[in-house]
């Protein structure tokens, strides 16, 4: 536990291993004044939010994976590489891949060299491989002619490969970290004790794998997996956000640049889905509790975030122009407001299911533009509404920037 604290005073810059380390350096004596000890309240004391309801102690920060889901939305909604935003952005990020050994080696492939980016400001020894495919994704689209680029890119694959699990996916944190007695043990009453490959987080790095030219025997058994892990219903489920809205909006966009056709059996049943799930107003939402009972999949109100989950899978699968899309376009016109933001109080994020969720501040903003972008860029010519759309992504990602 020494080794592994953090230079601000937590463990992995997360609310759940902090608090628990701090109760077992407690129950081994370790005083309030101890400079451990102190170090780590006072990071607490920083980590946590004041408001008009008090102080609180919030999750978790995001700011890797903010950051590059807004380089990506800013990119693909028309910014060009020498724009200063862009620009700045990408050399944070930059500085931000991880070159230290850690904990994830004890089930990587033997050998595998550090790489990879986390999801915190402070979390040298876990990088993840969700972070890592979105930031190399986000590069890539946002600056390819960059000098670091190519370099970047064959670290982050190397990595990637070294993570991979038997079935050929992808966990967030681990290699085959998937035998559930660890579930049994009587305290282990929080949230996920294992690291599973999931749906979401598999698509993610397929997407990357794939627009970077990654190898085919990385892509084929992760596509495999994603066509095996459909719902019967056409679905996917979402581990990191809520849930199938989620869920498709990462595995389509990942299934049509691995290059399965738009008439694939998966891609329809997946459009299908999409349209029926389809709220009056023309957006997607879906409530937290599906992650407690399957059948309230789909509905919930709609949100922003989620209504982008829904129009990105929809244009991932060749229905940009149709009635379903134009429809959740509308919405999303409908519901910026003139600061170029969308209001969003719904809690779209997940931390672990049934334990703690996140309301991510910023996927009103980025979701919605990166969907908005692509709709623009999949429809050639000067579809209805382009104007009024073109106008909101200019001022939302002038905010965002």
């Amino acid at each position: 536990m020494l080794n592994h604290q953090e230079p601000d005073g937590s463990w992995g810059g997360i609310q759940p291993p902090w608090v628990y380390s701090l109760i077992a350096l407690s129950a081994l004596g370790y005083a309030t004044d101890h400079p451990v000890i102190a170090r780590s309240l006072a990071g607490m004391e920083a980590f946590g939010v004041r408001d008009t309801e008090g102080w609180r102690v919030q999750p978790c920060v995001s700011p890797v994976w903010d950051t590059a889901l807004a380089l990506l939305s800013l990119a693909e909604s028309g910014l060009p590489p020498d724009h200063p935003a862009i620009q700045k952005t990408v050399d944070w990020l930059l500085h931000q891949e991880l070159s230290d050994p850690g904990d994830w080696q004890v089930r990587a492939r033997r050998g595998t060299p550090p790489g990879g980016w986390a999801f915190e400001f402070f979390n040298r020894g876990y990088p993840d491989t969700d972070d890592t495919a979105i930031v190399a994704l986000a590069l890539l689209r946002a600056s390819p002619q960059h000098p670091q680029l190519r370099a970047v890119l064959e670290r982050s694959i190397r990595w990637l490969d070294g993570m991979r699990s038997r079935n050929g996916a992808w966990g967030s944190f681990d290699a085959n970290n998937d035998r559930t007695i660890v579930t049994k043990i009587p305290f282990a009453d929080f949230g996920e004790t294992t690291d599973p490959p999931t749906e979401d987080v598999t698509a993610h790095i397929v997407e990357f794998l794939a627009a970077a030219h990654g190898p085919a025997r990385l892509i084929d058994p992760a596509l495999e997996y994603l066509l095996r892990q459909q719902e019967p219903d056409g679905s996917w489920w979402g581990r990191w956000g809520v849930n199938y809205v989620y869920g498709l909006g990462a595995v389509l966009p990942a299934l049509r640049s691995a290059g399965l056709p738009l008439t694939h059996p998966a891609m329809r049943r997946a459009v299908a889905w999409l349209t029926h799930h389809q709220r009056e107003d023309g957006g997607w939402g879906e409530t937290c509790a599906t992650y407690d009972d399957s059948a309230l999949r789909g509905a919930g109100p709609s949100s922003p975030s989620q209504t982008a989950w829904g129009l990105m899978g929809l244009i991932a699968a060749g229905e940009a122009a149709s009635a379903a899309a134009h429809r959740g376009v509308a919405y999303l016109l409908a519901e910026l407001d003139e600061d170029g933001t969308w209001p969003e109080p719904q809690f779209t994020g997940t931390g672990f299911p049934r334990a703690f969720m996140i309301n991510y501040h910023l996927y009103r903003q980025y979701f919605p533009i990166l969907a908005l972008g692509r709709w623009l860029s999949a429809l050639p010519g000067a579809p209805a509404g382009r104007d009024d759309t073109l106008r909101a992504v200019q001022t939302a990602a002038a905010g965002t920037a």
